[in-house]
């Protein structure tokens, strides 16, 4: 995926070029039927090859040929105040007619040519993305941790029912799409069956459910990351299908508990829930020079491993020494340090 296929706009149309092209006749018919009565009500200025007077239909003719620009000149205005009303009212008339019927139209439609041509490459470029479903506090903060984890903006795609945050998600350089986040065609136009990783950042319970339920219908094995705000609701999302579940009114009150006698505390966590600076937590694999050693005696502080799909504490009496395919999560007090020359492969959290 490229940068330059950031900040696409997916919006479900309900209304298609067609309607869009009736809604311009119908304006355009409009002016017409105000001109065929100003030249009606001043129909005595008027005068035709057959010198008779004008009927309606006359005037229908003459309103209709001359806002068309096409202008035969069998009917012409002969009076001052009849050359006076073409000049003032008919001739801008006779522009607006054109704008609305004709420029109008082919740049709606040739907007939108643009806009589902943008859409078409970036479904065929789109592959291991990650949709964050909500673009509030926690759906932002979430995209910066990406990002400080080595996502690019083109990897990240916003879904939020609010327009105006879809177009913040634009603004920045995302993809955004407008709709509710629990609905199928909402997700499927995000391409979420083809996304690495969903996380779900709304700011209700019972809509982080019903979102959780639909990525498990299009993506079953996608890591699905959600975020709730009562700590009841959490086992609700592990059962919809959630691999992570995070309690935020919970963490924030324990923090907050925890702020009173033991600041320092809440520093170091901030600290490693802040990507590029101080402490960092990162995820790695165990490398062959560290297999059979103990994880007390790397030089990385190993906070957990995980081990045939079973995370152990770092004081878990089963853990014993570090097995191949073991999975690390340690903290690095190096930001940005690449991996040295045997070390696995890192994905900081």
């Amino acid at each position: 995926m490229s940068d330059e296929v950031g900040g696409v706009r997916l919006v479900h149309h309900r209304e298609g070029p067609a309607r869009q092209v009736w809604r311009r006749v119908l304006v355009a018919l409009a002016l017409l039927v105000l001109t065929v009565v100003v030249v009606y009500l001043g129909r005595g200025g008027y005068q035709d090859n057959n010198g008779g007077p004008l009927s309606l239909l006359d005037a229908t003719y003459y309103a209709t040929v001359s806002l068309s620009t096409t202008g035969y000149g069998d009917i012409v205005p002969v009076s001052p105040l009849a050359r006076l009303v073409n000049i003032g009212v008919v001739t801008p008339l006779r522009i607006i007619f054109l704008i609305v019927l004709i420029g109008t139209t082919l740049e709606a439609l040739t907007a939108r040519s643009r806009e589902e041509f943008r859409i078409r490459r970036w479904r065929s470029s789109v592959r291991q993305h990650v949709v964050v479903c909500g673009y509030g506090t926690k759906g932002r903060s979430a995209i910066r941790a990406l990002l400080g984890n080595g996502c690019t903006r083109a990897d990240v795609v916003v879904v939020d029912a609010d327009p105006r945050a879809v177009a913040d998600a634009n603004e920045a350089g995302y993809t955004a799409v407008l709709g509710d986040a629990s609905r199928t065609e909402v997700l499927r136009r995000a391409e979420v069956g083809r996304a690495r990783a969903v996380l779900v950042a709304t700011s209700r319970d019972d809509a982080a459910v019903l979102i959780v339920l639909t990525v498990r219908q299009l993506n079953p094995t996608a890591p699905v990351t959600a975020s709730v705000r009562e700590e009841e609701n959490a086992s609700l999302l592990r059962q919809s299908g959630a691999d992570s579940v995070i309690v935020s009114s919970a963490t924030s009150g324990r923090l907050l508990g925890l702020s009173t006698d033991s600041p320092g505390v809440v520093s170091v966590v901030e600290d490693l829930l802040t990507t590029g600076h101080g402490l960092d937590l990162a995820e790695r694999v165990v490398t062959a020079e560290e297999v059979g050693l103990s994880p007390r005696q790397l030089q990385d502080v190993v906070l957990s491993v995980t081990r045939g799909g079973r995370q152990l504490r770092f004081d878990d009496a089963r853990l014993g020494t570090l097995e191949s395919r073991d999975v690390l999560v340690v903290v690095r007090g190096r930001p940005g340090r690449d991996a040295a020359p045997g070390e696995g492969p890192v994905r900081r959290l």
